[in-house]
C-alpha cells in the first residue's frame, strides 16, 4: 500500500498547478461548511447563556418569544406596559423568592437603556449561573443621591471609549428622531461591567427612578410644553414608578414554577403572562431552524460541487495519462493497484483541502471574532471542532475518497493494449 500512495502523491505533485486549484475548492468548501456550523452552535450557546437562574420573565399578554426577545436580548419592544401594582402582588406569591421589575424603551448612541434596581446586579445571572461583575466602579444604589448615576456594559464602554465620570445623555426610544434626547437630565458614569458574552454588554443601566425621572416632562413619547423641569426639581418630585416593561422572577422552589406561570396568566387584575426561558428559546430554534438547515445544505452542495470538480479533472487526465498507467501495468502493477493508486490520488487531494479548510476556518473566526462581537453581541470561539464539526470534516474526506473511485475505475477499465497503443 505504501508504494501505491508513493505514486499517487509523486503523480498529484507532477500535475501540482492544476490540483491545487482543486485543493483551493475543497478548502473553500470545507470552510463554509465548518464555519456555518460553527456560527450556528456559538450562536446557540450565546443565546442559551444570556439567562440563567431566572425561573420566569412576565410581562403583558403577547407572544412568548417576543416577550424573551424584548426582555432579554432587547430586541423588539413590549405591545403594553406592566402595573408596579401587580408586579408587587406576584412577588408576594408564597413561592416567589426575588423579583426585578425592567423597564426598555430609551437608549444611547444606539444602545438600549435598562431601568432595574440594585437587585438585578446580584439576581440576574448568564451562563453557568455566573453573576455580573463590575469591573470598575460600583453599582447605582436606588437612593435619591444616586438618581443620575448609570452602570455600563462593557461593550459600551470599549465601543464609545467611556470611563468612570463619563457625563452621558440618554434619548426617547431608539434615539433616531432629532431632539427626542434628555439633554437636561445628564447622567454619570458610576461603573462599567466586565464583559458577559450577552446583551447586558451593550446595554446602559440606570435605576427605575432615574427613568420616571427623565420622562416626568413628557407624556405619549413628546415633551410637554411648558412644563419643563429640570434635574434638580425632577429630582425633588415622587419618581415612584407606576408601570415597567417586565420583570425576572426567582423561586424559592423549581418544583413549583409551573403553579407560579399558571398563577400568573390567569391573574385577575390584568393580563399578564410568565414564560419559562429555556421553553422560550426552545420556540426561538424552531424558528430559526429551517434556516439553520438551509444553510448548511447550502454548504454540503457547495462542499459537493468541489468534488464534482475533482473528479472532472482526474476524468479529464486520464486520455494524458494512459501510458503513465500503461506503463505502471507493465511493469507488474495489477489493475486493483491503478484503481487503488487514481483512489487515494483524490483521496490525498480531499484530505489537503480539508486540512486547509480547518486552518482557514481558524484564521477566519479569529479575524471576524471582534467585529462579530462589536456588531452583534456574538462571541465566535475558537475551540477544538466539536463531534458534528469532526463528522462534518469526516464526510468530506469520505466523499472525496468515494468520488476518486469513479476515475479509478475507469482506469481500471482502460487495457494495457490500449495504453500502449493509443488512437490518434
Amino acid at each position: 500500500m505504501k508504494p501505491v500512495l508513493g505514486i499517487a502523491w509523486r503523480s498529484a505533485w507532477h500535475r501540482r498547478a492544476t490540483l491545487a486549484l482543486v485543493v483551493s475548492c475543497v478548502a473553500l468548501s470545507t470552510l463554509l461548511l465548518l464555519g456555518v456550523e460553527r456560527v450556528r452552535a456559538d450562536v446557540r450557546s450565546n443565546f442559551s447563556q444570556s439567562v440563567s437562574g431566572t425561573d420566569l420573565i412576565v410581562g403583558a399578554r403577547t407572544g412568548s418569544l417576543q416577550l424573551l426577545l424584548y426582555s432579554v436580548f432587547r430586541v423588539g419592544g413590549a405591545t403594553s406596559n406592566v402595573r408596579m401594582d401587580s408586579l408587587r402582588e406576584i412577588a408576594g406569591h408564597r413561592s416567589v423568592a426575588w423579583l426585578v421589575p425592567l423597564s426598555l424603551g430609551d437608549s444611547h448612541r444606539g444602545f438600549p437603556v435598562l431601568g432595574t434596581t440594585a437587585d438585578y446586579f446580584s439576581r440576574f445571572l448568564y451562563g453557568d449561573r455566573q453573576p455580573l461583575v463590575l469591573a470598575e466602579g460600583r453599582a447605582f444604589d436606588g437612593t435619591s443621591a444616586g438618581l443620575y448615576d448609570a452602570v455600563i456594559g462593557a461593550e459600551v464602554a470599549e465601543a464609545l471609549a467611556y470611563r468612570l465620570g463619563e457625563r452621558i445623555t440618554l434619548s426617547h426610544g431608539g434615539g433616531t428622531i432629532e431632539g427626542n434626547d434628555h439633554a437636561d437630565k445628564p447622567f454619570t458614569v458610576v461603573g462599567i461591567l466586565a464583559r458577559t458574552g450577552t446583551p447586558v454588554d451593550r446595554t446602559v443601566h440606570v435605576s427605575l427612578e432615574a427613568i420616571e425621572a427623565i420622562h416626568i416632562d413628557w407624556i405619549a413619547g413628546v415633551p410637554l410644553p411648558g412644563r419643563t423641569l429640570d434635574a434638580e426639581q425632577a429630582h425633588a418630585a415622587n419618581l415612584q414608578p407606576k408601570k415597567v416593561t417586565a420583570a425576572l422572577v426567582g423561586l424559592k422552589n423549581r418544583a413549583a414554577v409551573f403553579s407560579v406561570q399558571r398563577a400568573v396568566n390567569e391573574f385577575a387584575g390584568e393580563p399578564l403572562m410568565a414564560v419559562l426561558p429555556g421553553v422560550a428559546l426552545d420556540e426561538l430554534w424552531d424558528v430559526v431552524g429551517v434556516g439553520e438547515r438551509a444553510l448548511l445544505a447550502m454548504s454540503a452542495l457547495v462542499a459537493l460541487v468541489s468534488l464534482l470538480g475533482l473528479v472532472a479533472v482526474v476524468l479529464t487526465g486520464l486520455n494524458e495519462r494512459r501510458r503513465e498507467l500503461a506503463v505502471l501495468r507493465a511493469v507488474g502493477a495489477a489493475p486493483r493497484h491503478v484503481l487503488l493508486m487514481l483512489a487515494a490520488e483524490g483521496g490525498l487531494i480531499t484530505l489537503l483541502g480539508a486540512g486547509l479548510g480547518v486552518v482557514l476556518t481558524g484564521l477566519a473566526l479569529v479575524s471576524a471574532a471582534p467585529w462579530v462581537q462589536a456588531s452583534y453581541g456574538i462571541d465566535l470561539s475558537l475551540d477544538a471542532p466539536s463531534s458534528t464539526q469532526w463528522a462534518l470534516l469526516g464526510a468530506v474526506v469520505a466523499a472525496g475518497f468515494l468520488a476518486s473511485l469513479l476515475p479509478g475505475w475507469r482506469a481500471y477499465r482502460i487495457s494495457l493494449a490500449d495504453g500502449l497503443s493509443p488512437k490518434a
